[in-house]
């Protein structure tokens, strides 16, 4: 009889760390983050009631859970904050298409489009479901010294 050999304790096809979005509307909100963010969807599991038990996107090459919320299984938000204490953050080709798209579909800008000292430009939106996003594109290279001086000087 061979002998099997144990699986690596985190598959090959996701990272150590996977998000996972409850989101009432989970549906809608793959199909937002899919015209939005590119993302493609690799499985869903639908509940009982017809909601998404568990469906998990790809977007770019990280994945995303998103589910709808389900008794039981839905953690309260940590401390008592009101909606959800954690944001998405996602590196895009070109932030102000993709903000401006968000917005079109329904996001809310918190925060306009904006180079950053530390070289990258970025915005701040909520989608449709309440979640955060910071949308970022990495526009400029910036060495150890060179960000030093520049957060000497964001700072005062």
């Amino acid at each position: 009889m061979p002998e099997q050999t144990k699986p690596h304790p985190i598959p090959d096809d996701y990272r150590r760390i996977t998000p996972c979005l409850i989101v009432a509307g989970a549906a809608k909100a793959i199909d937002f983050y899919a015209e939005v963010f590119g993302a493609t969807e690799r499985m869903r599991f639908p509940g009982p009631d017809g909601t998404v038990a568990h469906a998990e996107i790809v977007i770019g090459d990280s994945v995303l859970i998103v589910e709808d919320p389900h008794p039981g299984t839905t953690p309260p938000p940590p401390g008592g904050l009101p909606g959800t204490p954690v944001f998405q953050f996602i590196y895009v080709e070109d932030v102000d298409a993709t903000v401006a798209h968000a917005v079109a579909l329904g996001a809310t800008l918190e925060r306009e489009p904006v180079d950053q000292f530390y070289g990258d430009r970025d915005a701040f939106v909520i989608d449709p479901f309440g979640h955060g996003w910071t949308v970022a594109s990495h526009v400029e290279d910036v060495d150890a010294r060179e960000l030093e001086r520049r957060l000497s000087q964001w700072m005062g």
